[in-house]
């Protein structure tokens, strides 16, 4: 039995779907959740809805009971996650689960991300858990880039794409779709002892992207680089708390310090050919988001 927890969530809903693909029962497969009500989509396709709430650890070892796999996709809530994760590693335990597959971040032992530290912190609570685990560290989505933060249609109007990510600061990004394929291939392999994954694109500049942008919808697009606490006012002053435009900031600020980056292969290692190339990444993005 395979379970994913935020199954409900755009990634843990695409690694469902891939195993689907890769012919793996429904009825094999939990979503282990924090509302039930909201996979009722899933559950009509055979899926086993279970409740897992990380703010309710008495949830979580029921969710996990029988799993020969898990993958552990991380709140969404800063500052939460590692708790979270740390319940969620201890229910694992206590059901002795087969395997833990991690959803972390690129470079995940190394990030100086402010983001990354609570990977961090889970990657080690996992080692010392005992349990057979795989770490699939995630490159950036390059659906972030591309408009999944609402941020590109008033870059259109204003012609500037905003961060602090350098000139030639470099992201090995990838798409959801790829990305949560490649999870679905390890969590139907045999994989033997515990295994690290750095999954990351072929890379790319902030300039790559506001040229891609701008290709394919005719307007002027140009990558504008800025001091990282200037960046994060700017993102203040649109409207973003504080403590959120800062962490943004920190984000794109990162690429400079080449946390975004890998020269590994293991995505396309894994997937059996190249990753999505960005410019198709990207107009699926627009599209979805009614900018093309």
């Amino acid at each position: 039995m395979i379970t994913i927890t935020a199954a409900t969530g755009r990634y843990g809903r695409l690694v469902i779907d891939a195993l689907l693909r890769r012919s793996v029962p429904a009825a094999s497969i939990v979503a282990a959740v924090r509302n039930p009500q909201k996979a009722a989509d899933l559950a009509a396709k055979g899926v086993q809805i279970r409740e897992a709430d990380f703010d309710r650890p008495d949830t979580l070892a029921p969710a996990f009971a029988g799993a020969d796999k898990l993958l552990l996709v991380p709140s969404t809530v800063v500052g939460e996650r590692f708790p979270h994760m740390e319940r969620a590693v201890n229910a694992a335990v206590e059901t002795k689960v087969g395997r833990i597959a991690y959803a972390g971040f690129i470079n995940g032992d190394t990030s100086t991300l402010r983001l990354g530290e609570e990977h961090k912190q889970t990657e080690a609570v996992i080692m010392a858990s005992g349990l057979p685990y795989v770490f699939l560290r995630n490159g950036a989505y390059i659906e972030v880039y591309a408009g999944d933060l609402s941020n590109i249609g008033y870059a259109l109007s204003t012609g500037l794409l905003k961060g602090a990510a350098g000139d030639g600061g470099l992201v090995s990004g990838a798409s959801r779709d790829d990305l949560a394929e490649a999870a679905a291939v390890v969590l139907t392999s045999d994989v033997p002892g515990n295994a690290v994954y750095e999954l990351g694109g072929t890379p790319f500049t902030m300039g790559d992207i506001a040229q891609t942008i701008s290709d394919l919808t005719g307007k002027p697009l140009v990558y504008h680089d800025m001091p990282v606490d200037a960046y994060g006012q700017a993102l203040a002053r649109a409207g973003l708390p504080a403590f959120l435009a800062d962490i943004v900031a920190d984000t794109s600020f990162a690429t400079q310090r080449g946390d975004w980056y890998s020269e590994s292969i293991d995505l396309s290692r894994l997937l059996g050919r190249p990753s999505t190339p960005l410019a198709d990444v990207v107009e699926a993005t627009l599209k979805r988001n009614g900018l093309l």
